[in-house]
């Protein structure tokens, strides 16, 4: 019997295997499942700079496809047709845009720029409209520009920096810079060894201060009781001054008063003795003169007696 597989036979299979597993690996390399369900949209664009097949297709920064294949519709020119394989799961809202854009490491990716879905949802096979951004790279091309004019100031900028550096008064300036620096170091340290010990000293602080409120709350009490007193006293004083006869006690001063007034109208009338006495001159010194007699006489007296004063049993003696 005829042998079916030759070694030629296996060969080939072999090599038709390699094939078909090549074609199989590239595509998935470039992102592409052939076995996948995804629906199939058309994105029309006037410049497609930098879009390839497989790059990414993006909704709100999350991968929603890939770009299936790019080709030029010669019944149109100037538009490009892309297909995009996009998940079956999303809905395009009419209205929505999609954008190539690119990084700055020239990745190409396509945005959709979704609308609100008011008008309707675009089926599958249905046409998006797109436009190219220039992206990060296309941001720095709009800048050169102003970059361009920059340049010369930064260019002076910097020779006005390296002729401040070449300057001995900065290395002085950084010297005393950091002399300061140093000082409020050291200040720092000495604020916080401070505020440490003055922190272990509050709860005393603050003990002595209850100690002082305790003793004045205390003083406070003494004194109430004291202004107690004082008023239960002038109560009492009160009441007594209520309690004496007012009109009585006047009556009797009036009384004494009018006495002493007729007391002194006698003493300054010289008809009495007293008003004789206050009145008259010649009286007051011969009174003055007879008391002052009546004294030497006392005194004379005391020192010899026996000039005054004789006693005997056996009658006079003559002198």
């Amino acid at each position: 019997m005829k042998k079916v597989f030759t070694p030629e036979v296996k060969i080939a299979l072999v090599a038709i295997a390699g094939i078909v597993i090549l074609f199989f690996g590239m595509q998935f390399l470039k992102g592409l499942d052939l076995f996948s369900s995804e629906n199939i949209y058309k994105i029309r664009f006037t410049n497609v700079s930098g879009l390839s097949v497989s790059n990414p297709i993006y909704a709100n920064g999350y991968k929603v496809g890939i770009i299936k294949a790019i080709d030029y519709d010669y019944d149109h020119p100037g538009q490009i047709t892309v297909s995009a394989d996009i998940d079956q799961n999303m809905r395009i809202p009419k209205g929505t845009t999609a954008v190539i854009s690119s990084d700055l490491m020239g990745n190409v990716k396509v945005d959709l720029e979704l609308s609100d879905g008011k008008l309707g949802y675009v089926e599958p096979g249905g046409t998006i409209y797109g436009e190219l951004s220039g992206g990060a790279l296309g941001a720095i091309k709009d800048a050169m520009p102003t970059i361009k004019t920059l340049i010369p100031k930064v260019d002076s900028i910097l020779t006005n920096v390296n002729t401040l550096l070449a300057d001995p008064a900065l290395a002085s300036t950084l010297h005393n810079a950091n002399k300061i620096s140093s000082d409020l170091t050291k200040s720092t340290r000495e604020l916080n060894e401070f505020l440490a010990d003055l922190n272990s000293k509050v709860p005393g602080i603050m003990d002595n201060a209850n100690g002082l409120i305790t003793d004045a709350r205390g003083t406070m009490g003494h004194v109430n009781g004291f202004i107690g007193n004082a008023n239960g006293m002038i109560s009492n004083v009160n009441g007594k001054i209520s309690s004496i006869d007012i009109s009585g006690t006047m009556a009797k001063v009036d009384k004494t008063l009018a006495n002493m007034e007729t007391l002194s109208n006698k003493l300054n009338n010289k008809e009495g003795s007293l008003g004789l006495l206050m009145n008259d001159p010649a009286l007051y010194n011969n009174l003055n003169k007879t008391l002052n007699d009546a004294d030497s006489l006392v005194i004379n007296l005391k020192a010899h007696p026996k000039r005054y004063v004789h006693f005997s049993l056996f009658g006079k003696k003559d002198k």
